[in-house]
């Protein structure tokens, strides 16, 4: 028997910004009484209040989405309003792929227009393919022919979304620069060509760290706006993030409230802050850091995993045994060099630390 769609949507394991967040859009959009770009669902300052939270006159809590500088939330969204592209760049972990869905599902109400960009993804992906049945049989035609995201954005005047730009082969990205400066999409083929309504847009993401691997053209760089998505400033500012996505995260997943955990959470976040900066919490020491990233995401994840085990085979409190194991994970990821690195930081740092005994002997018993 087929699941009806909305009862699909309520079990998904991850669910759509739009759909996860339905109700505070709706709240938003009855509560917006200001100017809409065309085709916009929300005025450009009820997706900045979306993505940053705030209380809204009739009560409704609207969730903060992205932790960080008001003002990167407000030229993002201010860019998305122009005829520019927006290009969200920063190391891994700092939000860009969140951004970028949130952005979209509170301007379209849309987050799925995706190209994931890989070293494989082919120009069909940002242009458009073909039904090859229907193409033999009758030939070029617009029945035949397979919109991508982008064109589908395009003629809908939506926004569209392309991750990881900078991994997608040099030629497969410069497809994008007609798109982004004509706003028109060739079809040579059919002699025609798909004109962008107004509404469209389009996010693009790239990594600071894949600088060089599939460099962006001067031509196409000069079609975005680019926003840098910084690491949190502080390490609160970190346990906060870290604490919200586990919580989401974890109530889809039937784990343990968080509230039980922030101290290992204060910890992991620590941890990782330290080896990424170089330097302890106070200062006073200075550490070697592991090849690593060590970003916000990897905190959230070895946090999410550490509930999952205090879940099932703890008594549902997160402990250190529960999380040393993932912080082993994500700092030693050269075994040679990264493992002297650890080693190093656990016993110049972590075991001279007041209350940290039972975390310092729980990743001595990983760290073999």
């Amino acid at each position: 028997m087929t699941m009806p769609e909305d009862t699909k949507r309520a079990e998904a394991l991850r669910p759509h910004a739009e759909d996860a967040f339905a109700h505070e859009l709706k709240a938003l959009a009855a509560a917006d009484d200001r100017p809409r770009p065309a085709r916009w669902k929300l005025s450009p300052w009820a997706v900045a209040t979306y993505l940053q939270g705030g209380t809204l006159a009739d009560g409704t809590v609207i969730t903060p989405k992205y932790v960080g500088p008001r003002r990167i939330v407000e030229v993002a969204v201010t860019t998305l309003a122009t005829d520019r592209a927006l290009l969200l760049l920063g190391v891994p972990g700092t939000a860009k792929t969140w951004v970028s869905e949130h952005l979209a599902a509170a301007v379209s109400a849309d987050s799925t227009l995706l190209v994931q960009g890989t070293a494989g993804t082919p120009e069909e992906a940002v242009r458009y393919g073909w039904n090859y049945a229907r193409l033999l049989a009758h030939g070029p035609s617009r029945e035949a022919l397979v919109p991508s995201p982008v064109m589908r954005a395009m003629a809908d005047g939506m926004t569209a979304r392309v991750e990881e730009l900078t991994r997608i082969p040099a030629d497969v990205q410069d497809t994008l620069i007609t798109i982004l400066s004509e706003k028109t999409l060739p079809i040579p083929e059919l002699g025609e060509e798909v004109q962008a309504v107004r509404g469209f847009n389009l996010i693009a993401t790239a990594n600071d760290r894949d600088r060089g691997v599939n460099e962006l053209s001067s031509a196409l760089r000069r079609r975005f706006n680019t926003v840098i998505l910084p690491l949190p400033a502080t390490a609160e500012a970190e346990v906060d993030i870290v604490a919200r996505r586990v919580d989401q995260m974890g109530r889809s997943l039937d784990l343990p409230a968080v509230p039980e955990g922030l101290e290992e959470i204060r910890r992991v976040v620590t941890v990782f802050r330290e080896l990424r900066d170089g330097v302890t919490d106070d200062g006073r020491t200075k550490v070697k850091s592991p090849s690593g990233t060590l970003s916000t995401a990897e905190a959230i994840s070895v946090v999410t995993g550490g509930l999952a085990l205090a879940a099932h085979f703890g008594d549902g409190v997160l402990r250190p045994s529960d999380v040393a194991a993932g912080i082993l994970g994500a700092v030693v990821r050269d075994p040679a060099a990264d493992k002297v690195v650890w080693q190093e930081y656990l016993e110049t740092v972590v075991r001279e630390r007041d209350g940290w005994k039972d975390f310092y002997r729980a990743c001595r018993e990983v760290t073999v």
